[in-house]
């Protein structure tokens, strides 16, 4: 057991968990991992195991047939899974987002239709906000759902889908005006659908086509995805909740989560990334002694180490914030935004460890040098992190003057 990102007060049962979903990782996806990833290659072997483990009803409630664990386990899982390859845990928290918004904001006919298939993983899921022109501008949606009798009929296109492809349902948020008068604020009138469709790529259910993947720089084997929407018919009871107008608090409560999951990615990916640069360290020789001896490498392995703990107790924090009622939408702010820095700049410390070693493919570190950059622009751009941040700051210490 390593001596950083250490996590006090877990009971017996989530250290067991830990321990397995550990153990696999091991054996299972860092051996594996860069081979599949040079390939792009969608690791189904992987993705069957952490079936078989039950990963995927890890937050499902147990009357669904999931574990019923917190949040605060599932980011450690999700810390674990990353360390050994960060996509993996991309193909988990898209779904889990969605069983999450299901659990929180679903009728009972849609919790019983889609949990225990979801906790079984047999229906994987994927969500969608973003569209081409807009990025984290979620107010300017501009794909659209019109009532038709018992239907709604949706049309746009949205972007980065991850699971786009080997997903079933997919959560959608579209702009729905009906009951909502001229003027309505833009977040009042966005309603989630949820969209059952086939797996693959082409017209996957009639009115929907998922055009094919995005060819990416890294985050290589789990496929990103566009979705477009041309008279795509929904019926009205999978409207998620079965009203309109709560899309976008309901995708919100779900992002909020997925901060904290991006946030355990970068502990993950940034502690394995620490790993690699101390072994390194320790092996290569320069002017007669291993580089760990000379201390401009022992001051980075310092800082290096200093951050994986800072990131990891700040995921931690706002993980058990959430489970215990409390909003944390300030603290899931800051530990994404401070995971996913420090992880870049760990990765970065690391490779110059590997010197020109870490440029070449052989070694895994180039693979985390190319993953690191997506958490900085994943479930919201740092700026926009510092932005919610900054908010919440004026919000708790508004002067009274």
């Amino acid at each position: 057991m390593a001596r950083l990102a250490q996590t006090a007060g877990l009971t017996d049962v989530q250290q067991e968990i830990l321990s397995t979903v550990r153990d696999f990782v091991d054996k299972e996806i860092i051996p594996v991992a860069t081979e599949l990833e040079h390939r792009d290659e969608y690791p189904q072997q992987i993705v069957d195991g952490l079936k078989e483990l039950g990963l995927f009803g890890l937050m499902i409630p147990e009357e669904y047939g999931g574990l019923g664990e917190s949040l605060l386990t599932y980011a450690l899982c999700v810390e674990e899974i990353a360390r050994g390859w960060m996509s993996v845990s991309g193909i988990i928290n898209t779904h889990f987002i969605v069983a999450y918004m299901l659990k929180q904001h679903g009728t009972r006919e849609q919790k019983e239709h889609f949990l225990p298939r979801m906790a079984a993983g047999d229906i994987r899921g994927a969500f969608s906000m973003s569209e081409p022109g807009l990025g984290s501008d979620v107010s300017a949606i501009t794909s659209k759902a019109v009532k038709d009798g018992d239907e709604y009929v949706l049309n746009g296109q949205k972007m980065w889908l991850t699971n786009g492809g080997t997903s079933s349902l997919v959560a959608v948020l579209v702009r729905s005006d009906e009951g909502h008068p001229e003027g309505t604020a833009p977040h009042k009138s966005m309603t989630t659908f949820l969209v059952e469709k086939e797996p693959g790529f082409g017209e996957v259910r009639p009115g929907l086509t998922i055009p094919g993947k995005i060819d990416k720089m890294g985050y290589k084997g789990v496929d990103t995805t566009e979705l477009i929407m041309d008279g795509l018919r929904i019926p009205a009871d999978r409207v998620l909740g079965g009203v309109t107008g709560r899309g976008f608090y309901q995708m919100m409560d779900g992002v909020e989560v997925g901060r904290v999951n991006v946030a355990a990615r970068g502990c993950g990916v940034a502690q394995r990334a620490f790993e690699l640069g101390v072994q390194y360290a320790q092996q290569r020789h320069t002017f007669g002694k291993a580089i760990a001896q000379h201390q401009a490498i022992q001051f980075k392995l310092a800082e290096m180490a200093t951050k994986v703990e800072a990131a990891h107790a700040m995921m931690v924090n706002a993980a058990r914030k959430k489970d215990s009622g409390e909003r944390n939408d300030l603290e899931a702010g800051m530990a994404k935004y401070l995971a996913s820095e420090y992880c870049k700049e760990v990765v970065e410390d690391a490779f110059r460890i590997h010197g020109g070693y870490g440029f070449s493919k052989e070694y895994e570190i180039e693979r985390l040098y190319r993953e690191a950059p997506m958490l900085l622009i994943g479930e919201g751009t740092a700026e926009i992190q510092k932005m919610i941040i900054g908010r919440r700051l004026l919000e708790e210490y508004r002067f009274q003057g």
